[in-house]
């Protein structure tokens, strides 16, 4: 597992993993209706990259995939966090959120 800042050339890959996960990891919590709201798979890109520009923000990545992000504010606040769903219980968030920290 390699942890690393984020950079602009990962938005798309962290755009798929996001929607990806949220429909697959949560579908068991919540309606198909919610989900698509919530990712609707068409993210304004410039809108992501900026913010995730602006935070401190981290990829982690297995065998050159990203397999998980997550991103800080300035004030401490942790705005994101999703792990790809076949990356789930391996401690991918717990170390990305260290490193946050």
């Amino acid at each position: 597992m390699n942890i690393r800042e984020y950079q602009t050339k990962d938005y798309k890959e962290i755009i798929k993993l996001f929607c990806d996960t949220v429909h697959n990891v949560n579908a068991k919590d919540y309606t198909e209706q919610q989900l698509d709201v919530w990712a609707t798979g068409k993210a304004d890109v410039e809108t992501w990259n900026r913010s995730l520009l602006e935070h401190y923000s981290l990829v982690v990545l297995e065998n050159s995939i990203i397999v998980g992000f997550g991103d800080i504010d300035k004030s401490g606040y942790l705005d994101r966090l999703y792990v790809h769903k076949d990356f789930q219980r391996k401690g991918v968030a717990s170390a990305i959120c260290n490193k946050l920290e």
